[in-house]
């Protein structure tokens, strides 16, 4: 293989738009456009403007020989079906957020990635590529402040108005789109919140459906998971908020993390495991604390920071690890396997919201999410039912 990575686009909407405007542009260093495929005729000319072939069918860009890997800017049900088309052609694979749509699916598009060792296949989490959420994966995954105890995660900053929802009929409905929130704009929180946090076991959600928007699926998302040995958090969202609030909290047995709009970072070390601190004080040791009259300087240090990512860096980021994977053995920012977390904590949610019980996670229960997400799509009378449970 030459020293770039000739990559096809699959799906020219506004996605596929941004990813062919900045890969023409050389902002990928180690990546070319090499083809563009959409079902509308219509984008041939943008195609020709970039001076690379054009399709409207994806099997035959799979076939034509003219790319070495294809990134799917499709509707989320189809990045499986499309993926592991494009892994049987032997074409390395980056798949849009999120993985799909229902675990069972993706299953099916992680087994063939597992069929095929020697073409990578990852999954486009861009967030991933903030320095301040790996700073933060590195120091919870590295036990310095110890297990986790609980940790609460509010992102509302996903207001949406009406007028989003009605550009498109599939927008916001269960058979077109697969979900609301949780599928479209939440996966990135739901990827770094486990991949910082760790995988929940069980969850317990409350759910409201077109709650302040005329759809069909969730506007608002309360949900209360499980992480195991008595650790829980609580993940908030909602497209329906204009000021919006993005907070995410860990506490841990030895220190607190808090970030504040997804820059700004403060974390807490204590100078011992709370528990240790505990067994050394009493009531007495507690007033002065809240009266201002101890030096917590002895208990805890806290140290505040603000770290930037260029939001338009990010896409160019993970397609340049995933060039890299390919032509040199760059370990990857987000394989595909790490995409199950996200659609499986999602449908876990969906479940619990529809069936007002906790749902497990490990292991889920993939025919009972199915059958309900089917009802749904069968009410809407727009879309055919998926596969049967």
């Amino acid at each position: 293989m030459a020293d770039r990575l000739r990559l096809g686009i699959i799906g020219l909407g506004a996605q596929g738009g941004y990813y062919a405007g900045f890969l023409a542009a050389g902002r990928v260093p180690n990546t070319t456009l090499a083809a563009i495929c959409d079902t509308d005729e219509g984008k041939r000319e943008v195609a020709a403007q970039y001076g690379v072939p054009f399709f409207t069918d994806y099997r035959e860009l799979l076939a034509s020989g003219t790319v070495d890997a294809v990134v799917t800017t499709i509707p989320h049900y189809l990045h499986p079906e499309v993926a592991i088309a494009a892994l049987d052609a032997g074409l390395h694979v980056l798949v849009e957020k999120p993985a799909g749509v229902y675990t069972r699916q993706v299953q099916r598009m992680l087994d063939a990635a597992a069929a095929h060792p020697e073409l990578t296949t990852a999954i486009m989490f861009n967030q991933r590529t903030n320095p301040l959420y790996q700073r933060l994966h590195e120091l919870v995954g590295s036990g310095e402040l110890g297990r986790l105890r609980h940790t609460n995660w509010i992102i509302t900053t996903w207001w949406r108005p009406q007028g989003y929802y009605d550009q498109s009929a599939w927008r916001a409905t269960w058979g077109g789109e697969g979900g609301g929130v949780l599928v479209n704009q939440a996966p990135h929180q739901l990827d770094l919140w486990q991949w910082i946090c760790g995988v929940p076991t069980s969850v317990f959600a409350k759910l409201a459906f077109g709650f302040r928007r005329d759809i069909a699926v969730e506007d608002e998302v309360t949900a209360v998971v499980d992480f195991g040995e008595g650790a829980t958090g609580t993940f908030i969202t909602c497209t329906h908020d204009l000021p919006g609030t993005d907070r995410l909290e860990i506490l841990l047995d030895a220190g607190k993390i808090v970030v504040e709009n997804s820059k700004t970072v403060t974390v807490t070390r204590l100078k011992a495991p709370e528990q240790e601190l505990s067994k050394g004080m009493d009531m007495a040791d507690v007033m002065r604390i809240f009266t201002g009259g101890a030096d917590t300087s002895e208990l805890m240090s806290t140290e505040t920071e603000v770290i930037e990512s260029n939001w338009a860096d990010q896409h160019p980021a993970v397609i340049e690890n995933f060039a890299a994977n390919i032509l040199d053995g760059t370990p990857l920012i987000a394989p595909v396997a790490d995409g199950m977390h996200g659609v499986r904590l999602a449908n876990a949610i969906h479940l619990s919201g529809w069936t007002g019980r906790e749902v497990s996670l490990q292991p889920f229960d993939e025919d009972a999410y199915l059958t309900e997400l089917n009802r749904r799509i069968a009410a809407e009378g727009a879309f055919g039912v998926r596969e049967e449970a």
